[in-house]
């Protein structure tokens, strides 16, 4: 699928995507699961780093979608419209945030050269490729698809990662490093690699997820929150080891000139 099979479609519409996608855009069912078009295709192939979610959620989508129909009305090429809708919607809201604090904490931004990780959304978005395990927009029950049943487990859910995921990874090459963000997504970026399609090293998994509904865990990840404050709920030992293996790579990197 791409922007070229729906550009009638999206240049044309009047749909209010924030309440829902039209059944035009619909992909793929497969019991409760749904999986929706949303212009997530551009690939930035000069990328040094990759920030990869689960899925688009409806927000995301919606706002791609937009910005599509936006790009194409005032007369934007396909590619054009492609590139701008993903880069307004990628990590759009709280989310985005989450993940430059965490980023900038450990570092990345001086392994990249930048003065923070926030200016891989305005000035420096040539280093970054935005994407998300499942490129597309998928749902259960109507709802966000939040990982599970797992990703792996399903097979309209596996052919997204092993069509465009492995597509990206593929196109990519093998000096990026990518940033799974979630185990769930981490899960899928193991699998991979145990066929060999990227190095351990490429690999910056245990970040807690970005997610507004996870602020404990990023509190505590990012210093702000003692260990004595938390809930049953956030696991300070995980947390502390999975930064502590974050620091290292980082710092191996460094040293490696790896990017």
């Amino acid at each position: 699928m791409s922007l070229e099979q729906f550009s009638t479609l999206l240049a044309t519409t009047k749909h209010n995507f924030s309440n829902g996608l039209p059944a035009e855009l619909l992909l793929s069912s497969e019991g409760k699961l749904q999986t929706f078009y949303a212009p997530f295709d551009h690939i930035n192939t000069d990328a040094r780093i990759v920030l990869c979610g689960i899925t688009p959620g409806l927000q995301q989508a919606s706002r791609a979608l937009d910005e599509a129909c936006r790009q194409l009305r005032q007369g934007a090429s396909v590619e054009q419209a492609r590139e701008a809708a993903k880069a307004t919607a990628s990590f759009a809201g709280p989310m985005r945030n989450n993940l430059v604090n965490m980023l900038d904490h450990v570092g990345v931004q001086t392994l990249l050269g930048i003065d923070s990780c926030a200016r891989l959304f305005d000035t420096h978005r040539h280093l970054v490729h935005y994407t998300s395990a499942l490129r597309y927009p998928v749902f259960i029950d109507g709802q966000n698809y939040s990982g599970g049943p797992a990703i792996l487990s399903r097979s309209s859910l596996r052919h997204q990662v092993e069509t465009h995921l492995v597509e990206e990874i593929r196109a990519l090459g093998t000096k990026c490093l990518y940033v799974p963000l979630g185990p769930k997504v981490t899960d899928v970026f193991l699998h991979l690699q145990a066929k060999g399609l990227l190095n351990a090293e490429q690999l910056l998994d245990g970040l807690p997820h970005p997610s507004g509904a996870n602020g404990e865990r990023i509190s505590y990840f990012l210093g702000k929150k003692p260990r004595d404050e938390l809930s049953p709920l956030t696991n300070p030992t995980m947390l502390d080891n999975a930064k502590s293996k974050i620091l290292d790579k980082l710092e191996k990197l460094q040293e490696t000139n790896r990017l």
